[in-house]
C-alpha cells in the first residue's frame, strides 16, 4: 500500500498542486525517527508520501474517526494504528516504540487535531514520551496549503493548490525522561514538545504560527534565519560583483 500511495503522491498530486519542497530531504535517515508537522487538513497524510521513501510508516489516528465512513476508509488506506481517545493507550504506545526501534518512521501531528484556524495549537507531549522511550530523533516539518477550506475552494475553481513542505535542518533529540516522574516529567515533556513546535513555527508564515508565535524560542529562531538570509545575500552580492 505504501508504494501505491507514494505513486499517487508523486504522480497525481503534481497534477492538482504546485508543490515546493524546502530543505534537503535527501539528508533524512532511512528510518527510526519521527516526522512531526503541523496539522492543517485531510490532505496532510498523502503529502507526506511525496517526500518519504520508507515503506514502514506509522500513522496514529484517534478512534473517534471510526464512527465516520471517511475515517474508516482512511484507516484502511493508510494502515493507521487506532488510539483510544482521552487516555494513555499503552498498547498502541508500546507498538509505536517497538516499530520505531525496528526502523519505522512515525508520522505525527503533535497538536492532536486539525487546526480549523490554520494557526498552530498547543501541542500534546505524547510524541516526546514515545520518541524518548524509543531513543529516536524528531524532524520538525512545516506544511502550508493543505488546509481543507483552501483545498476545497481551489478545486471548485479548478485552480492548482499551492503546497509547501519545509523540513528542519536538524534532528531534535528528546531528553531522557526515565529518571523523572510526576510533575517534573510532565513539565519536561511539555517544554520539549514546545521546542519542537517552535521550530515548526519558525518555518511557517506569521499567520500560521498561532500559539507558538510569541514564544521566545520562535523569535530567536526567526532572528537567526533573518541574519543567515542577510549574510547569504551579502555573500552573493560580493560574488556576483
Amino acid at each position: 500500500m505504501s508504494a501505491s500511495l507514494r505513486f499517487i503522491a508523486r504522480k497525481i498530486l503534481p497534477l492538482i498542486a504546485d508543490i515546493e519542497v524546502r530543505g534537503d530531504m535527501s539528508r533524512l535517515p532511512k528510518g527510526g525517527y519521527m516526522f512531526a508537522s503541523n496539522h492543517l487538513g485531510r490532505l496532510d497524510s498523502l503529502v507526506v508520501y511525496y517526500v518519504l521513501d520508507n515503506d514502514d510508516l506509522i500513522h496514529p489516528l484517534t478512534d473517534k474517526y471510526k464512527k465516520y465512513w471517511f475515517g474508516r476508509l482512511a484507516g484502511r488506506i493508510f494502515n493507521v494504528t487506532w488510539l483510544s481517545r482521552g487516555q494513555a493507550d499503552m498498547r498502541a504506545i508500546r507498538e509505536f516504540i517497538a516499530r520505531l526501534k525496528q526502523g519505522a518512521v512515525m508520522i505525527i501531528a503533535p497538536e492532536g487535531t486539525r487546526s480549523k484556524k490554520v494557526s498552530l495549537l498547543k501541542a500534546e507531549p505524547g510524541a516526546i514520551y514515545v520518541a524518548s522511550s524509543a531513543n529516536v530523533g524528531i524532524i520538525p516539518v512545516a506544511l502550508t496549503g493543505t488546509e481543507d477550506a483552501d483545498v476545497v475552494a481551489r478545486i471548485k475553481k479548478l485552480k492548482k493548490l499551492k503546497i509547501t513542505i519545509t523540513a528542519g535542518d536538524e534532528m531534535y533529540y528528546p531528553p531522557d525522561i526515565k529518571s523523572l516522574k510526576g510533575a517534573k516529567r510532565e513539565a519536561l515533556l511539555q517544554s520539549s514538545i514546545d521546542e519542537v513546535m517552535c521550530r515548526i513555527a519558525a518555518m511557517l508564515p506569521e499567520k500560521y504560527r498561532g500559539y507558538y508565535g510569541d514564544f521566545p524560542l520562535t523569535k530567536e529562531l526567526l532572528i537567526k534565519q533573518a541574519r543567515a538570509s542577510i549574510a547569504l545575500q551579502s555573500f552573493n552580492a560580493r560574488f556576483d560583483g
